[in-house]
């Protein structure tokens, strides 16, 4: 980048570094979305809020079904080998 267009594009400065921030919590939500520990955890977290009575199991089973749909979709599927 050159000198004039440096000081040209300088009040951009923070609007870049909101960006840049932006994007940061985007990945992180991602990895959180899809990371298989996350979502054994809220699993785990779904049931104990189920047998405490804090949930109805209708609720479980729409959370459930959302959650087992997330982590069947982060692990990666074993190739079929052909004999």
């Amino acid at each position: 980048m050159g000198l004039l267009s440096g000081l040209v594009l300088l009040p951009m400065a923070p609007v870049r570094g909101v960006i840049w921030i932006a994007d940061c919590l985007v990945d992180a939500a991602e990895h959180e979305l899809h990371d298989p520990a996350v979502l054994r955890t809220r699993l785990a977290e779904l049931n104990e809020d189920l047998d405490a009575g804090v949930i109805s199991p209708e609720e479980f089973e729409r959370e459930e079904d959302q959650l087992l749909d997330l982590l069947e979709r982060s692990v990666p599927s074993l190739p079929v080998r052909h004999r």
